[in-house]
């Protein structure tokens, strides 16, 4: 049902529909003034923007040369290294920065800059770390992220501008709205994932890669979480959030395009998109997990300050 040409058509109600919605949904969800404030908060763009292309790529590079003389599969190291390049996702990080009550727009405005960033900037990094160049098809990849992403936001911005007063009197579930759009993410995700039967990886590898990706992902987070709380840093709790999922994220419905181009003809293609295929729906697992102690944190957090301001 859920697998690419099956009867939900994801490459279709996914790629454009489910992306269009969310940030539509942003858009008119979102104040204004919010999304001005967010478009000046410098240091936490660079930051994200710089950890995901590189100190995303650096680190992964770092493991895949301590393990390249182990028994791992070498095109699973391969594709560790291109899940590396990766752009940030354009759904997943805002659905769970929304969901947590983070720095929605900060993580808006990252998901998109380093989604357009990402046509130019990941076959860069591929060429760069893992040998291979091609020509990406740039302008139907800017066109497909305009409509998907800009368009939808500028739109839901329009609209809520011209229907402020209505829309708060009339609250729609707009949180319920993303978590639907994310189960449809989820699952359409797993249906492809596990229809790869011409990998031809045995069991003990699958697990091993899947394992690693989790245990990378936790640390990938919990380093995030270490840095952004430094208080010499000065980052709010709620751009915290906003970057460890924008960071540590990364994008399946741009990657798996960049690399069928990139390895096109390639017999050992379908390994080299395993570590992304799992990596994805790992990352949205974890986010979902997180959301609960993220919110416990920022309310002891918020707590705390309260506190302190009152006993000043």
């Amino acid at each position: 049902v859920g697998i690419s040409s099956g009867i939900l058509r994801p490459e279709i109600t996914v790629k454009f529909f489910a992306v269009a919605i969310i940030f539509f949904n942003s858009g008119i969800s979102l104040r204004s003034e919010d999304l001005r404030r967010a478009l000046v908060q410098f240091k936490v763009h660079f930051f994200i923007q710089g950890w995901t292309f590189i100190v995303f790529p650096s680190l992964i590079y770092l493991l895949v040369s301590l393990m390249k003389d182990g028994p791992f599969d070498k095109l699973l190291l391969q594709g560790l290294l291109v899940l590396g390049c990766m752009p940030p996702p354009v759904s997943s990080a805002v659905i769970l920065t929304k969901a947590v009550s983070g720095n929605e727009a900060a993580a808006i405005f990252n998901s998109a800059v380093g989604s357009f960033l990402g046509i130019f900037i990941t076959p860069s990094l591929i060429l760069l770390i893992v040998g291979s160049a091609v020509d990406v098809p740039v302008t139907s990849i800017f066109l497909q992220l305009s409509l998907t992403v800009v368009l939808p936001l500028c739109l839901g911005q329009a609209i809520r501008r011209r229907h402020r007063m209505w829309l708060e009197r009339n609250p729609i579930p707009f949180g319920t709205i993303g978590s639907a759009i994310l189960l449809l993410i989820i699952y359409t995700t797993f249906c492809d994932t596990f229809l790869q039967t011409d990998t031809h990886l045995d069991f003990l590898s699958l697990i091993s890669i899947v394992f690693l990706i989790v245990i990378l992902q936790c640390a990938l987070l919990g380093l995030i979480f270490f840095i952004t709380t430094q208080p010499w840093l000065d980052f709010h709790p709620t751009d915290t959030t906003a970057m460890m999922f924008c960071s540590s994220h990364k994008s399946l419905t741009l990657g798996i395009p960049i690399i069928k181009i990139v390895f096109s003809g390639d017999p050992g293609l379908s390994v080299i998109t395993v570590p992304l295929l799992v990596y994805h729906p790992t990352q949205i697992l974890l986010g979902g997990i997180m959301v609960p102690l993220l919110k416990e944190w920022m309310y002891s957090v918020g707590r705390n300050r309260y506190t302190m301001a009152k006993h000043v």
